[in-house]
C-alpha cells in the first residue's frame, strides 16, 4: 500500500489534512471519547491535530491499495457471485445449454472451484 498524494483526508469535525503531510497517526488512549479519537501529526507542525475519527479510519482513507490488489478482490467476488448463481441452476437448463448450445454449465462450476480454492 501506498499513501495516496497530495488528497484531503476527512479528520471530522470540519478538519481536513492532505495526506501526504501525515507523518504519524497516534490513537488516543487518555481522555479518550467523542471530539478525541486519534492523534494525527502533520509535517512541519510541532503539535498534533485531534480527531474525532478512529486511527484505522484515518488510515484506510491516507492508503490506496495497488490497483491489482483492488482488481484482483474485484475479480474474486465476480468469481464467487457467478459460481453462486450456477449452482442454482436446475439440471434440465443445464442439459438443454449444454446439448442445444455450446455451454457446459457444469464444466464451467468445476473449473470455478478451482479458480477459487487456489
Amino acid at each position: 500500500m501506498k499513501i495516496l498524494s497530495s488528497e484531503l483526508v476527512h479528520l471530522g469535525f470540519g478538519k481536513y489534512v492532505r495526506s501526504d503531510q501525515v507523518t504519524a497517526v497516534i490513537p488516543i488512549e487518555e481522555e479518550r471519547g467523542p471530539g478525541r479519537r486519534t492523534f494525527v501529526h502533520i509535517q512541519g507542525q510541532s503539535d498534533p491535530i485531534i480527531a474525532s475519527r478512529a486511527e484505522d479510519t484515518i488510515v484506510r482513507d491516507l492508503v490506496q491499495e495497488p490497483r491489482e490488489v483492488t482488481q484482483t478482490r474485484q475479480q474474486q467476488e465476480i468469481l464467487q457471485d457467478l459460481l453462486v448463481n450456477l449452482g442454482n441452476v436446475n439440471s434440465t437448463v443445464r442439459r438443454i445449454s449444454r446439448d442445444e448450445g455450446t455451454l457446459d454449465l457444469d464444466l464451467l462450476e468445476r473449473r470455478l472451484k478451482q479458480v477459487l480454492e487456489n
